[in-house]
């Protein structure tokens, strides 16, 4: 089954829009984690706009699934998962003042500069993940970086979905092929949602995880957060 791991960082924007500890994050992660969630994501950013540096050491002891730090390799965000040495690590290519992650690595340009990261992660038994879009090149070079996974940023399939949802799967399925070829795991996340999740899954059968936060939360304001983490791990369960 591919794993589900939520990312929190809108609890957090919540909670920082009024101050105090009100939705508490620490306690949402636990109740992902209770309600079936086989892991929790965080995007700390330099401006801890959402999640804060002191989150990601606070949710590390009290997790019991994988927990996934992601963000763009800066000297503060790489000296934080060494210290906290999650499960993961995930490489975005963001710029600092940026709202949320809109493209991978071009991962040939910064070969040179992945490579040494990434390299200092393995040493603290961190498994690494690296952000990229569908292009073949990209994804092998990523490998030869020495990436344990990549994360297809999935943003392109969700926004042609309703008009032809073949079309849409069809470059993630080959990217898919392309990373499994490679000897790479394959997460996805960006956009997912209860509508197009469960067929990209279908799809691509061998996804290892996919990390889901903006549709999630929004949903569990309707639905309930137990019942919204059950509907999505519906739509992975194998058929």
């Amino acid at each position: 089954m591919t794993k589900l791991s939520v990312n929190i960082n809108k609890v957090a924007t919540l909670r920082n829009a009024r101050g105090g500890n009100n939705p508490d994050v620490l306690q949402v992660a636990l109740d992902c984690e209770r309600f079936g969630a086989q892991g929790i994501t965080v995007h700390p950013r330099p401006d801890e706009r959402h999640i804060r540096y002191q989150d990601v050491r606070d949710l590390k002891p009290r997790l019991t699934t994988e927990f996934n730090i992601e963000g763009y390799p800066s000297e503060s965000f790489n000296k934080l998962v060494l210290e906290v040495c999650p499960a993961q690590v995930t490489l975005v290519p963001d710029a600092p003042d940026q709202i949320t992650s809109n493209s991978g690595w071009d991962t040939v340009k910064h070969q040179d500069f992945l490579r040494d990261v990434l390299a200092a992660f393995h040493e603290k038994g961190i498994r690494t993940s690296v952000f990229v879009g569908t292009e073949p090149q990209f994804i092998e070079y990523a490998a030869k970086a020495g990436a344990d996974r990549v994360e297809l940023y999935t943003e392109p399939y969700a926004s042609g979905y309703a008009s032809d949802r073949e079309q849409a799967v069809l470059p993630f399925i080959k990217a898919a092929e392309v990373a499994r070829d490679c000897g790479l795991g394959l997460n996805a996340g960006h956009d997912l949602s209860l509508e197009n999740l469960a067929f990209l899954r279908q799809r691509i059968p061998w996804l290892d995880e996919v990390s889901i936060g903006h549709a999630l939360i929004c949903d569990a304001l309707y639905l309930g957060l137990q019942e919204t983490i059950r509907q999505y791990l519906d739509c992975l369960r194998e058929d």
